[in-house]
């Protein structure tokens, strides 16, 4: 089971920028995607970025797209992800998970994959508020 957890939430005004981070380690397998997600008040989890930790590949929502970028950087045991956060907006405000997936899920259905949920390893979540 990998382990993750997450740091760098807060709040912040509208426009603003935040980072935050995952780190995450015990991978059994050679290969894996992680992802962020945000769980805003009463709705459900909706997949954000994500990225390979082995080639670096990433994919983004399109409501972030060129506003938010997922990084990584690899150690001998441990991936430490980031999701760089910028021109944050009001509605963007919720609980964020990284997670983590043989990277084979995210290759076959994204993000939207049932399999996230269904295999994957998540974090407790950091809060981020964006308010004015």
């Amino acid at each position: 089971q990998v382990q993750l957890a997450e740091a760098g939430g807060g709040s912040v005004q509208p426009g603003g920028s935040l980072r935050l981070s995952c780190a995450a380690s015990g991978f059994t397998e050679d290969h894996y995607a992680i992802g962020w997600f945000r769980q805003a008040p009463g709705k459900d989890r909706y997949g954000v970025a994500a990225i390979s930790t082995r080639d670096g590949l990433t994919s983004y929502a399109d409501p972030v797209r060129g506003r938010f970028t997922i990084s990584r950087d690899n150690s001998k045991n441990t991936v430490t992800v980031y999701l760089q956060m910028s021109a944050l907006e009001a509605w963007e405000t919720g609980v964020y998970f990284c997670a983590a997936v043989p990277a084979w899920v995210q290759s076959r259905g994204g993000m939207d994959d049932r399999r996230w949920y269904d295999l994957g390893s998540w974090g407790q979540g950091t809060q981020v508020t964006v308010s004015s």
